[in-house]
């Protein structure tokens, strides 16, 4: 990372001249003040705020940085946040949180991280997505997140949804299931791409063809729940059904499913079940009767996280974390029919 004496050597001037232009001091001329402008870009140089609150304390506590791409700003990853916040203060360091709220904003918000001088920094993403590490971080200590990327180098860790979905299709199987109705989220994205070869790969261990199932993913956008439901009024129709069992690809696709098949009479799960994934925060367990579904481990993502730069770990690569199966009411035992 530059230095404000990189900055001074480059343009030519002294250090308290690089100092008097950040801080917009007078008495630099337009000339000087062009060329250390310009040696700032060059370099990517930011200056140290944290310097400059904690000049003449002997002992500065250490500090993680969270570059926070829309998680902050939605209720589905609170665990994330929470869970790092928590370990860094367990193991005696401080925390901050700066959240990125649209593409064009990550060069400001990574400007602002890296002015206060962490000593590790967690890049995370509001759902599983690749993401190209920006410039100005390469070469810092840095973990990914609920995100991966293509850099073997850097270490990530996110949800096991492949296994996730495998084991929870051996549990359906296993209770009786055998007409699955699959509604995924929307094609070509990482989690639901995961979570259906999961699903196809278990149904066809079992011996089972997949010209069984009928598997939808849902448009992009709010839409594609509202869709959900007609598509349940088109697929299911009673008292005669093809299914014995919807397979959401969350939670909220669920929760339409609930309301549909509530509103057409059909009893959950006495005529057909409902599974769901995410577990989501504050909803998960109001659902009656209580939804079936896999919790996605968004605590232990921001606690091995944390740990990993806190404790330098020398673990690179992706590190896939198990998505515990949450049994509730919406699954029935028909084993026995």
């Amino acid at each position: 990372m530059a230095s404000l004496k990189d900055v001074a050597q480059l343009a030519g001037v002294s250090m308290m001249t690089v100092s008097r232009v950040i801080n917009n001091a007078p008495r630099v001329t337009p000339a000087t003040r062009q060329r250390v402008e310009e040696a700032i870009k060059q370099l990517h140089y930011v200056p140290d705020l944290s310097a400059q609150k904690i000049r003449g304390q002997a002992n500065k506590p250490r500090t993680l940085a969270v570059l926070a791409e829309d998680t902050a700003t939605t209720p589905f990853s609170v665990d994330l946040l929470l869970a790092i916040e928590q370990t860094a203060q367990r193991l005696g360091w401080d925390s901050f949180i700066i959240n990125v709220s649209a593409a064009d904003d990550r060069q400001r918000a990574v400007r602002e991280l890296l002015a206060h001088r962490p000593d590790g920094i967690i890049y995370t993403t509001m759902g599983l997505r690749k993401i190209q590490l920006p410039e100005a971080l390469h070469g810092l200590p840095v973990v990914l997140a609920n995100c991966e990327s293509d850099d073997p180098h850097l270490a990530s860790y996110i949800p096991d949804d492949y296994q996730a979905q495998y084991d929870a299709t051996h549990y359906l199987l296993a209770r009786g299931y055998q007409r699955p109705l699959c509604y995924w989220l929307p094609e070509h994205e990482l989690a639901p791409t995961a979570r259906r070869l999961g699903f196809e790969h278990a149904w066809r261990d079992a011996g089972k063809s997949l010209d069984q199932v009928t598997q939808l993913h849902m448009p992009k956008g709010d839409d594609g729940y509202l869709a959900f439901a007609s598509v349940l009024a088109t697929h299911i129709t009673p008292p005669s059904f093809a299914y014995d069992v919807v397979v959401c690809g969350n939670d909220r696709a669920a929760f339409v499913a609930y309301q549909q098949l509530l509103t057409m009479g059909i009893q959950i799960p006495h005529e057909i079940a409902v599974i769901g994934f995410d577990n989501l925060v504050g909803v998960g367990h109001l659902f009656l009767p209580g939804l079936t579904t896999l919790q996605l481990p968004h605590y232990q993502i921001g606690e091995h996280a944390a740990r990993h730069l806190i404790e330098q770990w020398d673990k690179p690569g992706v590190h896939k974390l198990a998505c515990p199966l949450l049994e509730r009411q919406s699954i029935a035992d028909r084993s026995g029919q």
